[in-house]
């Protein structure tokens, strides 16, 4: 029998009436303490205060679109009830929000880091970010987090001015570190922020140690892992591959999807309100714990998947990444010798080679995003380093693209892809 568990009716009657009294959360952030790049630019108004314009940001972002057909944890399946990464961050914000809600935080802050957390995710889920981090750092030194890349898509890729306080809550939101407690670490300007970023490139601990300089952005982070945790027990029961709640332990949180949330929510309410901190009972954050390890054992771990993943995907990965930064380079050699503005490099550049796929889908792709930009430089993107480019358009990738991409490029390879379809048994 499911167990959902409920609010002291203390602390219910507490904020019922702090809500009475209009009471503010002195921890939370407010709209006004906004920081962005230009800060002359989208200043908030009545119709569309500050966050809320970050939100419309993401969402009308064109990588936002790409989410529906990126894998969350099931990849090779055709099935439409179970999750894709747009899913998830719809997850994610719903349950922040509602938590953020009940601690009265700044719910557009919350929705907007939800929102935009995965948008740099690479296709094949965490798998695919896996391989690409090998591969870029093979021919860098340096790392790849999607995490990180997130932040470059939202700040560099396709530049539209988003606060720092959403950037930093995607920059900390490593879904796979749970903690006890979530206490926000102050940053003050963008200084302190970029360098944070080229540390998680350059270091491979520190991406692990980012911590969020709100506590909207504390309330996304463990939302992300109480998201997926009970959703992806409720996609394996789906697909079979374990037979249902009862394989899992009674612990406190729950075993359920439902039970998991509603639960969590409740414990993290209760321990955090009035707080400058988020955190947990100590009981619910050993259960906590253990359920990721059990859907690490039970879950993640499918041979099935593993196999395609290693044998097939892989070695794709490897043959795409190094045939498209040959053609990257064939771009950048071209660049160097085309003078005019970005519409003009990029007509020019089709022109000369417009088989290259690295410029006809990609880099005409960018030109587009950013055409009213008033920041983006084309010839200063194509002219970096080539693995960059390489990087940032395998990460901006579909499930379905990729395999696509390959067979295009590669049409005589034996990989292929092999999907378990809605009539397989």
């Amino acid at each position: 029998m499911a167990n959902y568990h409920k609010l002291s009716n203390e602390l219910q009657q507490q904020i019922l009436e702090d809500k009475k009294q209009h009471k503010e959360n002195p921890y939370a952030c407010k709209d006004e303490d906004i920081i962005r790049r230009d800060m002359e630019h989208d200043k908030a108004n009545i119709w569309r205060p500050a966050f809320v314009r970050d939100i419309e940001k993401i969402l009308h972002n064109p990588y936002y679109n790409r989410y529906s057909d990126k894998t969350q944890v099931f990849s090779f399946y055709k099935n439409d009830d179970i999750s894709r990464r747009a899913l998830h961050v719809q997850l994610v914000a719903r349950i922040a929000r509602n938590i953020g809600a009940a601690l009265n935080l700044n719910e557009s802050l919350i929705e907007a880091i939800s929102l935009g957390h995965d948008i740099g995710h690479t296709p094949f889920g965490h798998a695919g970010e896996r391989m690409l981090n090998t591969l870029y750092y093979e021919h860098t030194g340096r790392f790849f987090n999607h995490n990180v890349h997130s932040v470059r898509v939202l700040d560099k890729l396709v530049h539209r001015n988003i606060s720092l306080q959403v950037l930093d809550g995607v920059l900390c939101h490593n879904g796979e570190m749970e903690l006890e407690e979530y206490k926000p670490a102050p940053m003050g300007d963008f200084v302190a922020f970029d360098k944070r970023v080229e540390d998680c490139y350059c270091k491979e601990e520190a991406n692990r140690a980012q911590i969020p300089c709100t506590l909207e952005g504390c309330v996304m982070r463990v939302s992300d892992i109480i998201a997926y945790l009970g959703k992806d027990r409720q996609d394996a029961m789906r697909l079979g591959i374990v037979s249902g709640d009862g394989v899992f332990s009674n612990a406190a949180i729950g075993t359920s999807n439902a039970e998991i949330i509603n639960n969590m929510i409740v414990n993290l309410i209760e321990n955090s309100y009035g707080k400058p901190y988020l955190s947990m009972s100590p009981e619910y954050f050993d259960a906590f714990k253990m359920a990721k390890k059990e859907n690490y054992a039970l879950i993640y771990g499918n041979d099935w998947l593993e196999d395609i993943y290693q044998n097939t995907i892989k070695p794709m990965f490897k043959m795409v990444y190094e045939q498209l930064l040959r053609l990257a380079l064939t771009a950048q050699r071209l660049a160097e010798n085309i003078d005019g503005n970005n519409e003009e490099l990029i007509q020019a550049l089709l022109k000369s080679c417009g088989n290259n796929v690295v410029v006809k889908q990609y880099l005409s792709y960018i030109a587009e995003v950013n055409r009213y930009s008033r920041i983006f430089d084309l010839r200063g993107y194509l002219l970096s380093d080539a693995n960059d480019i390489v990087t940032d358009y395998i990460a901006s990738m579909t499930d379905d693209y990729f395999i696509d991409l390959f067979a295009w490029l590669f049409p005589d390879s034996a990989l292929q892809v092999q999907y378990r379809g809605y009539f397989d048994n």
